[in-house]
């Protein structure tokens, strides 16, 4: 019997005596061992990895995550980090396969093999495990083993009042934002690397009375909210602000792989209320932002707030028919583009951020990121192709 012949649904006994032998081999040498919930089991014909049917949406659990991914949260044990790390991963087929089942009350559900496709270890140990199933779960079966949650109420996701204060109060519609979107942790975000190499020019230490206002008042926010500085492109940090090397521009932002940053003009006499934000990719001429630094960091809070968010929904490209489609139950933010490089548009729900970005005007990439899975139901039965849909 071959592991295609697997049947989908199986009483509990039957599985452990008759099918965990098939998969990974003699069960006298196979070890088995836990990681974030998870059951694993190693043997000398494959690995096995046993999760609950989880509803409760907690990323920090190992289980089923949406139709194309399960995750394994560590640490995990030593033997558990050498066997899924060890090259070559599971898409080579000189590797072990990964067998993925799902415990149901009385029954467990094989749901098929699976590849490591993304890992995190610290100091040697296994912190986290993305795989991807080599066929994907139909919607029934995700069901079963991911069982749907009601929606949470309104009142327990983000809400939209900050969208009043857009053009009107921006510092309050940021703070409104921020506060609602991120949790307040009590850790105070510390100095990280990543200015371009032409920004060399250390601050003068009364500095922080020069920065724009609406730059101190990120800061303020991020010392208990650090996520509020970025996570795919990052605000820096204020020790780490530093100017160009003519000394008249403020460099303060920067893409995670140094392709691209933003600055402001450095006026020693004191700042502009709401300067004009510069977008440089590198060796090109500086590009200004549409909207003055109010805006921009507004703007740039909703784009890492959905690069950043744990449930996601990315549609492949699409026609601007089907944009119109994805953001009919959504609300325009009334902003002008973002990122003159690739201009972006931003919508929301309460607990929702899509952007939507276009280089030629005809064919378009979408990005949706919610603080909770229910917060994706808005776009559930959209006849869109998804890359990704944790809804």
């Amino acid at each position: 019997m071959t592991a295609a012949q697997v049947p989908a649904v199986i009483p509990a006994p039957a599985f452990e005596e008759q099918y965990v032998p098939m998969l990974v081999g003699d069960p006298m040498t196979a070890g088995r061992f836990t990681a974030g919930g998870a059951d694993v089991l190693l043997g000398p014909a494959g690995t096995l990895i046993i999760t609950e049917a989880d509803g409760d949406d907690e990323p920090a659990r190992s289980g089923v995550w949406n139709a194309e991914e399960v995750r394994l949260i560590g640490p995990a044990p030593a033997p558990v980090t050498e066997r899924l790390l060890e090259p070559p991963w599971g898409t080579d087929q000189s590797s072990l396969p990964i067998h993925i089942a799902v415990r149901a009350g009385a029954d467990v559900l094989y749901l098929g093999t699976a590849w490591v496709s993304q890992a995190g270890t610290t100091n040697g140990v296994l912190t986290d495990c993305e795989l991807r199933f080599d066929t994907p779960l139909n919607r029934d079966l995700l069901d079963r083993v991911r069982p749907p949650r009601p929606p949470r109420p309104p009142g327990d996701m983000p809400g939209l009042a900050w969208l009043a204060q857009v053009n009107g109060d921006r510092a309050t519609a940021l703070e409104q934002f921020i506060t609602g979107w991120y949790p307040a942790t009590g850790v105070t975000s510390g100095p990280t690397s990543g200015a371009p190499s032409d920004a060399t020019e250390p601050l003068p230490d009364d500095s922080s009375s020069r920065l724009p206002g609406g730059l101190r008042q990120l800061y303020r926010l991020a010392k208990q909210r650090p996520g509020a500085l970025g996570t795919q492109n990052r605000i820096l940090p204020e020790p780490n602000l530093r100017t160009d090397p003519l000394g008249e521009m403020l460099v303060f932002g920067v893409e995670n792989q140094g392709g691209f940053f933003w600055s402001l003009p450095w006026d020693l006499d004191g700042p502009d209320a709401d300067p004009t934000v510069w977008f440089r990719e590198f060796d090109e001429q500086p590009l200004a932002e549409q909207e003055p630094l109010s805006g921009f960091l507004i703007q740039f809070s909703l784009f890492e707030a959905s690069m950043g968010a744990d449930y996601l929904a990315l549609p492949r490209k699409l026609t601007a028919p089907q944009v119109d489609q994805l953001t009919q139950p959504l609300t325009r933010v009334p902003l002008r583009p973002f990122w003159p490089w690739v201009p972006t548009h931003f919508y929301v729900a309460p607990g929702l951020v899509v952007h939507v970005s276009s280089s030629d005007g005809e064919t378009f990439d979408a990005w949706a990121g919610a603080t909770h899975r229910s917060a994706l139901t808005p776009l559930s039965d959209l006849p869109l192709d998804w890359n990704r849909f944790d809804g």
